[in-house]
Parts: C-alpha cells; structure tokens; sequence
C-alpha cells in the first residue's frame, strides 16, 4: 500500500481549545466525535471523576451554551473558529458541598470557579463574608490581597496550617450559602403583563427575581414542586405539583435560551432526585477512597507537622548553639585579652616590686642615717632645751626687775608730783609773806611804852624763814637728783642685762636654725626616694611665740602705754634685726 494510500485513510480531525479554571489544553480531534467523546477526554485529563456536575460551554452570538454529549460536536451550534474554544466549567452546583464533592479535583476546580465569580461580582458577597473567604483563599494560595488587608491577616493567622483541600472546601461551604451561589440567570417576560423579569435556575429549583436585584427572588419553584416543565418555540411552562396552584408562563427572546434554560433544569432536576437517592458503587467506591485518602494525608500531614516542628526545634536549638559558641568564642577572646593585659601587668609588677625594693633598701639606709642625725639631733634639742629654759628664766627675772622699776618709776613720779605740789605751796606761802611784809613796813604807828622784851627783828625773823624754805627747796632737789641718778644706774643696769639676753637669744637662734637645715636637708633627700610623709622642719616661730607670750605677760602687768609700745620696739628689735 502506497503512502498517498495511508493519508487518504486517516480520519479527518478539527484542533479544540478547552480553557479549564486553571490551565489550557488542546486536543486534535475526529470529525466524527460526539460531544460526550470530547467531554471525557477532557476529563480524563484533568483526572475527575465527579463528571456530572461539569460541562464544556461555549459562547454563541450574545449568549452561551453547554455542547450536547448525545449529538455530534461540528453538527451543534459552535464557533467556527480554529481551535473551537470551550471552557470546562461546573454545570450543575450541589446542595451541600461538603457531603458531595469527593474528589479534591473537584473541590479544586469549584473553588476557583466561584472564587472568580465572586470577585467578578457574578455572585454578591457582603464585606464580612468576602474578608471571611479571602483568608480561606489567602491560606488556598499563600497570596494576600489589598484590600482589607488587617483582617484577612488575622483571619489568615488563624487558618494558618490548614491544608489547601480543607481551605478550599471550607471556602466552599461559605459561598454556598450566598444568595446568587449556583445560579443561572436568563432575561425573560410574562406573558400577562409583559413584565420584564429574571429566572433563576440553580440545584434547589427555579426562581423569578426583579430584573435589579438577584438576590430575593420574588417567586420560587423548588424542584420537589414542579410537575412538569415545557416550551414551545419561545413560551416555557411550569407547572406545579399541585394542581390547585396556576401554571406559570414566561417568555424568552430566543428559542435557543429556551433550549438551554430547559437543559439545566434536566440536569438540575436529575441531580435532584440522584442525592435522594443511595450512591451507586461507584460513587460509594469513590467516597471510600476519599476517605482513606483524606486519612492518609491528614496522616502525612501530621506527621509533616511533627518533621517541621521537629526541624524548627532543631534549627532552634541550632542557632542556640551557635550563639552559644559564639558566645563561648567571645569570651574565650576576652580571657585570652584578659591573659595578656594580666601578664603584661604581671611583668610590670614584678619591674615595680624589683624598682620598689632596691628603694626599700635605699631608704632603710637612708632612715638609719636619718635615725643617727635624728639621735644626734635629740641630744642636741636637749641641749638647747636647757639652754632655753635658763632664758626663759633670765627673761623672767628681767621681766620681773622691769615690773619692778616701772613700779618704783611710777612711785617715784607720784613722789615728784607731791614734792612739785609741796614747792609750790612753798611759794605761794612766801610770795604771801614777802607781800604782807612789804605792807607791815610801810604803815605808821605811834610811839608806844612797852616792857623791853627781847624780840628778835623781824627781818631777822623773815630771814630765817626763807632760809628755812631755801634748805627744803636744796634738800628736796638733792633728793631728786639722787632719784634720778638712781633709776639712770637702773636702767642702763637693765638695758645691759637685755643686750646680754639678746646676744644669747641670737646665739641660740643662729644654732637652731643650722640644726634645722641640717634636718631639712636630710628629709628632702629622703623624700625623693619614697613617697611618705613630709618631715616639716621647726622654724623660728617657736622661738617668736615664746617671746611673744613673755613680752604678752610682761605688757598685761605693765599699764603704761608708752611702757607697751618700748616692750613691742625691744621685741621687734630681738626677733628681726
């Protein structure tokens, strides 16, 4: 057979893009295929098993349809394009998602849809429930959003560990109990009226809403309710199961939304019936295996969460053991510093202690030559000890022979006054006399007989009187003058006896004050090899406070305050000059 042959027997083929929630594929395939052929190689691929709730729509004009699996795909109504485009979608919505979505497929693939048709605000959502599901989707995903960012963060942190099957489906069970979740809306009108309206048709039967809001429907069929339901060209029928109730008519604007609109509601009133229904042994094997598998990954799960927490407790305990060892490395560092600064401070210290000892041993030999010159000293203090105490005693007798002269010096002045006042009196009384002589001889008397007695003359008289005040007056002035000479012996007698106590006191002062350099010298070479106290040399204070105190003792008895300011004169005169 020829290779022209083989090509003409090959069956003719038509390329199809089928776009699921989250991937899309291609497939070539035969002109002859139905739809049903189309729809489970699609979900062969996918890997569901739950096929009754999905379709593959595809979009007409201004509409959309679901492809028929009973009837060949290029003989329906589909784009002409290449590839024929049509979207894998759940068809049909359960009442309770939890009991009958088995496959994780499935909870996957439902989850997305509804996801989308929430945020596309096909299916309304109130802010609560929306940041509710956005922390499921956050947990699904690991992808936060913007929008109320806080607390799909907090809710987040609450699912957090959750495994993405359970996020999903926990998503789901929220969004089944929205209003608009499952629903198929189609415009149509009534026939009466001519009113426009909504039908909604979704897993719990048909619903008529007002055309602005899809979220209370106006009047409900629940699918145990209706008997029958038909159309005819653009009239669709619904007719309860009770007959006491009216038929209800609508009309859409196309026939072939008619066509559509009746089949979801044979597919959702056979989904219907089928829950009421036990499971077939497909869909019990089906459970079963779910089951074990949700056991087996919750299994794997935890025993995931054991590793992590394990491995977490590791790299903890790792990086407190790293921080330890560097912990340890710092303070190894630290001591090893440490080692080196005391070594260094040991040598230093062994240097000092060496330095210190040869200074001991210097200053022993210098405090032994200071001990002998402090001896010396001593013996020489005691000395000059003595020889003060017989100054301190001179200068008492002197002071005790200065009290006395100024004593007999005031006594003696007082004697002078007396005698100065006597003198005077003296010649008040003679110049009285020599006046009252000088009046007897000028008066007249008259010759008188008198008795001859023998009476002295009276110049005789008055001449024996002045001689008797001239012998007092020479007595009296001798007697001064011998005074005088006496206090001038006196005092030259004293002012030799001070010049004696100065030529000592000198002497003694030019003697203590070569001791003390001496002294002095040796407790500044002393002080340069040791750090102790300084050895304060005596001055000539000692010496001014003595005599200050004599000198103070001598003026407190001595009154006078001519007296005082001669004592003060000699002080200066001892100590300065």
């Amino acid at each position: 057979m020829s290779i022209l042959g083989l090509k003409k027997k090959q069956p003719k083929t038509f390329k199809v893009k089928v776009i699921t929630m989250d991937a899309e594929m291609e497939f070539s395939c035969e002109v002859k295929w139905k739809g049903k052929d189309l729809f489970d190689l699609v979900c062969r691929t996918v890997g569901l098993r739950e096929t009754w709730f999905f379709g593959l729509r595809y979009t007409v004009k201004d509409t959309y349809a679901w492809l028929k699996q009973e009837k060949h795909v290029l003989d329906q109504e589909v784009p002409k394009d290449s590839p024929i485009t049509f979207h894998f979608l759940a068809k049909f919505f359960p009442e309770k998602v939890e009991e009958e979505l088995v496959q994780e497929i499935t909870q996957h693939l439902f989850f997305l849809q509804v996801k989308k048709q929430i945020l596309d605000e096909e299916i309304f959502c109130s802010p609560e429930a929306s940041v509710l599901l956005a922390s499921y989707a956050v947990q699904a995903k690991m992808n936060f959003l913007d929008m109320w960012e806080e607390k799909i963060t907090a809710w987040y942190a609450e699912h957090r560990g959750i495994a993405r099957d359970e996020a999903e489906m926990e998503y789901l069970k929220i969004a089944q109990d929205l209003e608009m979740y499952g629903v198929s809306y189609f415009a149509i009108t009534q026939n009466k009226r001519d009113t426009d309206l909504l039908l909604g048709v979704d897993a719990q039967g048909l619903h008529i809403y007002s055309p602005n809001s899809k979220l209370n429907p106006n009047k409900s069929f629940p699918w145990s309710g209706i008997r029958n339901i038909s159309y005819s060209e653009k009239e669709f029928t619904i007719k309860p199961l009770d007959k006491k109730k009216d038929v209800f008519k609508f009309y859409s604007s196309q026939l072939r939304v008619n066509k559509l609109i009746l089949q979801l509601c044979i597919g959702n009133h056979d989904l219907f019936m089928r829950r009421r229904k036990v499971d077939s042994i497909e869909v019990q094997q089906m459970k079963a295996q779910a089951k074990e598998e949700k056991a087996r990954k919750k299994m794997d799960r935890q025993i995931l969460a054991r590793e992590k927490q394990m491995r977490e407790e590791a790299e903890r305990a790792k990086e407190e053991m790293e921080r330890r060892l560097f912990q340890l490395q710092d303070e190894a560092r630290l001591a090893n510093e440490a080692l080196l600064r005391s070594e260094e401070t040991a040598d230093l210290l062994a240097e000092k202690a060496q330095i210190a000892e040869e200074e001991a041993k210097l200053l022993a030999h210098k405090a032994a030559e200071a001990e002998q010159d402090r001896q010396r000293l001593e013996v020489t203090a005691m000395k000059t000890k003595e020889e003060k105490r017989l100054m301190e005693q001179k200068m008492r007798e002197a002071e005790q022979l200065a009290v006395k002269l100024v004593e007999q010096s005031e006594r003696r002045l007082k004697e002078a006054d007396h005698l100065k006042q006597d003198l005077t009196e003296a010649k008040d009384a003679e110049r009285r006399a020599k006046q009252k002589l000088l009046e007897i001889t000028k008066t007249t008397y008259p010759p008188i007989k008198i008795q001859p007695i023998k009476i002295q003359p009276f110049q005789q008289l008055t001449s024996s009187r002045l001689d008797f005040k001239d012998s007092d007056m020479k007595r009296l002035s001798m007697e001064i003058e011998r005074e005088r000479l006496e206090y001038m012996e006196k005092s030259k007698h004293l002012q030799d006896q001070l010049k004696e106590l100065k030529t000592e006191i000198e002497s003694l002062k030019l003697e203590e004050q070569q001791q003390q350099a001496g002294l002095y010298a040796i407790h500044s070479e002393a002080r340069g090899f040791a750090q102790e106290s300084v050895y304060m040399p005596h001055s000539n204070v000692r010496n001014c406070l003595f005599i200050f105190v004599w000198m103070n003792s001598s003026l407190s008895k001595v009154k006078a305050p001519l007296k005082k300011r001669h004592w003060i004169k000699l002080f200066q005169v001892f100590y300065f000059n």
